[in-house]
């Protein structure tokens, strides 16, 4: 173990770091412009491809210049929010798929019966998660309540606007309006879960009846969609933090289909780990089919890359010749 010793430096001291390194900088007041909005530390990762390897200086290769360095960033910005676009109707329309079918079988306070979940699946905690949720809504609004009573203005308008603040959010709405049960409906509960907490409700479901007749809603089986969904709260998180995702190794493998007949890339049927970022970007292809025939995302993915010829496929898992594949070009409904 070493003891650190990088100093801090401002951002002229970091164009003249990257200057002796090799880099070439056409315009330095754009990229002390640039380096001013992103920081040095979170550009590193799209320095790596154009340095020399093993290279304990972190020189780069002849030639390398810094705008090189912000398209390739720009890139993985845009394909970032490409996938969060995706991942957001994905994400809806689970929500939907287990409240239009564990409301109408189950009843509307379904998952407060501990028999809807298998005995691993912490039950309580989901419980204590949603009266949390609903305790601090109502503390927040009875302190709006409390700002309405000290306004100069007459009875009638602060009883309004009281009405109107509690059907702001359901989480406050419900216990203002209900007494029994404690806990606010099934399709309103989970609205307020997050996707990983989606996650581990569905893969917590006792029955595997009600999981196959969830996942079919989406055109899948109960462990691609248990999978699926887990891989894509990973993803999610990515996203949502700003990490680096172009050409990282996955952490996570998600299950990829198996059966010749499904709608599937053929580079995708081949053995492999499949740990780059194509296996989930041809896993929100599909899903997206499925939430929204008509959709252009595929569409929108190849326009991407074909606007950063430069940015390399294999590094992301993409076969060359990806986009002929008919995967890609599906009927629009």
């Amino acid at each position: 173990m070493r003891t650190f010793t990088k100093p801090a430096i401002d951002v002229p001291a970091q164009l003249e770091l990257l200057k002796r390194r090799g880099l070439r900088i056409q315009n330095e007041a754009r990229a002390a412009s640039f380096l001013q909005s992103v920081s040095f530390f979170r550009l590193s990762p799209y320095m790596r491809p154009f340095q020399l390897p093993e290279d304990i200086d972190h020189r780069f290769r002849e030639g390398s210049q810094f705008r090189q360095l912000t398209h390739l960033y720009d890139f993985d910005r845009r394909l970032r929010l490409l996938t969060m676009d995706a991942i957001e109707r994905v994400e809806i329309a689970s929500r939907a798929g287990i409240s239009n079918h564990m409301g109408p079988s189950q009843g509307c306070h379904w998952y407060i019966n501990p028999q809807m979940f298998h005995p691993t699946f912490n039950h309580q905690r989901l419980l204590t998660t949603l009266l949390a949720k609903q305790s601090n809504a109502t503390r927040d609004y009875q302190r709006e309540c409390e700002r309405i009573d000290r306004l100069h203005t007459d009875d009638e308008r602060k009883n309004y606007l009281k009405r109107h603040r509690a059907k702001e959010n359901y989480a406050r709405h419900y216990p203002t309006e209900y007494s029994h049960p404690p806990l606010m409906p099934g399709w309103a509960m989970l609205e307020e879960l997050t996707l990983g907490d989606l996650s581990y409700l569905y893969k917590g479901l006792a029955r595997d009846s009600d999981k196959k007749a969830i996942a079919k809603r989406l055109g899948l089986a109960a462990p691609l969609m248990q999978s699926w969904l887990h891989t894509l709260t990973t993803i999610r998180n990515m996203c949502a933090h700003h990490s680096r995702m172009w050409n990282r190794e996955l952490g996570i493998r998600p299950e990829l289909p198996k059966k010749a007949n499904f709608p599937w890339p053929v580079h995708l049927f081949a053995p492999g780990p499949h740990t780059r970022i194509f296996a989930v970007l041809c896993i929100l292809n599909h899903l997206m089919h499925q939430v929204s025939p008509h959709t252009c995302w595929g569409q929108r993915l190849y326009q991407l890359l074909h606007e950063f010829p430069e940015v390399s496929l294999k590094t992301m898992g993409f076969p060359l010749d990806w986009y002929q594949d008919p995967f890609w070009h599906r009927p629009r409904a």
